[in-house]
């Protein structure tokens, strides 16, 4: 049975309406029985999800993958799976086909290459594994990585202290890393260059971070034991403190990070611009909503093609907006051996990350995307001249195919929590109050056996509420 060429259009359509869903919807059944502690059966979903396993979303499915192993406790294979999305950050491809496959199509069709913060809590995981593992040296290696990529960011910001350029947590943990091999000068470097992260700001909190006392305590202790009595009498100024050295316990130090909740999903937002010229001749768009007036990027739309479009033409742009999933739990906090509890301090606000990142790059992309429709709107002028038909169908298949890149990498947590506490020789018997939305607590019993070293666990609280 042949069809008609009205019939051939119609299932196009259809198939591309359907194709409209946001990235958390495609993976939604991953993403539940992740929230629900569902571990196994949420590795099952991801192998047997065919969206994942496209060559443009690698990357998501390795970081999925790797987390899901973390959270399983098979830290060998969360590694053999994070170490593949590193090789995919650092391979070769093809930039200008895959931003052209953005300019004509959309950004959602070209291949994920991660969020920065994404990039960075890649060794976050990936150090932690090693300590489980006991790789030390492997540890180390990830805590030198740290800092090439910590580097490479503040380069392509740079260093522009009102923007991400710099990660303060990757930063703290390096230092830990350092720490735990007795590697007390780096150990000091990498805990110094976080404090003075937060110490350029105004009210010494980053990306909803305020610096962690425990941070203040670690650098002072490192200025000590390197004998860096500047430094030392520096900083106490700095925290307003005076540094009293701890009592060394027998069975060493452990750090505990708290991954409490889930990080935002993406969704679609629709903005209205009109092309216009504004009061200097510039050739631009405005959107009316917030008076805001985004010039053409001519490096890709040339400008003599901008005085082929009409003026007060209307253009619809599909643009990412992050929504926060709610917290279940509120604090936690934690005693050891029967001792008084202590509170975990936050460490790294990935929710505010993601919403304050998105909001940092807003102008560049959507002038990147606005440049794409005005691409297409050419195109369609054109073909009107030759078929009235084929350019209504051409602007149908336009509107349909611009939305928005909702891809993330959704298993991180809303925000990640630590705390230091000391450790006796031997057995130590942890408890892990968590409060709840509801004023409830819920405790969560560890052993930690103590070796004379610095330790690191974790737990993940991933409900959402």
């Amino acid at each position: 049975m042949r069809h008609s060429s009205g019939g051939k259009w119609t299932l196009l359509l259809l198939a591309m309406s359907m194709s409209c869903q946001t990235y958390n919807n495609k993976i939604s059944s991953y993403y539940n029985h992740l929230s629900t502690g569902e571990f196994d059966a949420a590795g099952k979903e991801l192998d047997n999800n065919r969206f994942l396993r496209l060559k443009r979303n690698r990357l998501l499915y390795q970081m999925e993958k790797g987390k899901v192993a973390f959270l399983r406790g098979d830290y060998q294979q969360s590694n053999n799976c994070l170490n593949a999305a590193d090789s995919l950050l650092e391979s070769h491809f093809n930039a200008v086909l895959d931003q052209g496959i953005g300019l004509l199509l959309n950004p959602a069709m070209q291949q994920y290459r991660g969020e920065d913060f994404e990039k960075l809590l890649i060794h976050y995981y990936k150090s932690l594994n090693y300590l489980q593992l006991r790789q030390h040296e492997d540890a180390v290696v990830e805590a030198r990585r740290i800092t090439l990529k910590n580097d490479a960011l503040n380069d392509r910001k740079n260093n522009n202290d009102r923007k991400y350029a710099n990660d303060a947590f990757a930063l703290m943990l390096q230092g830990m890393i350092y720490e735990s091999v007795n590697n007390i000068n780096d150990a000091f470097i990498s805990y110094r260059n976080a404090a003075d992260i937060f110490l350029k700001t105004t009210d010494t909190a980053y990306y909803g971070v305020k610096m962690p006392a425990q941070l203040q305590q670690d650098l002072l202790h490192m200025a000590y034991l390197n004998g860096f009595g500047t430094e030392l009498s520096y900083y106490e100024k700095q925290f307003n403190t005076t540094y009293t050295p701890p009592k060394k316990e027998e069975g060493g130090d452990l750090i505990l990070f708290w991954e409490n909740g889930l990080a935002p999903v993406k969704t679609e937002n629709n903005f209205f611009f009109t092309l216009t010229k504004n009061g200097l001749g510039s050739v631009g768009f405005t959107n009316e909503e917030t008076n805001l007036f985004i010039p053409f990027d001519f490096r890709l739309f040339p400008k003599e093609n901008a005085g082929k479009l009409g003026y007060m033409e209307t253009f619809r742009v599909a643009f990412p907006k992050y929504m926060e999933q709610p917290l279940y739990y509120t604090n936690a906090s934690i005693s050891a051996n029967a001792a008084p509890a202590v509170p975990l301090e936050k460490i790294e606000d990935v929710n505010q990350l993601a919403f304050r990142t998105l909001q940092e790059r807003f102008i560049k992309e959507m002038s990147l995307a606005l440049t794409r429709l005005a691409i297409k709107k050419l195109a369609e002028h054109q073909l009107k001249k030759e078929n009235e038909t084929a350019a209504q169908v051409f602007d149908g298949l336009a509107f349909l195919t611009e939305k928005a890149d909702t891809r993330n990498w959704q298993s991180l947590p809303h925000a990640i929590y630590y705390v230091r506490i000391p450790l006796k020789k031997g057995r130590n018997d942890i408890s892990l109050q968590l409060s709840n939305v509801h004023g409830q607590t819920n405790t969560v019993k560890l052993q930690v056996e103590g070796n004379g070293m610095l330790q690191a666990r974790h737990y993940s609280s991933l409900q959402r509420g």
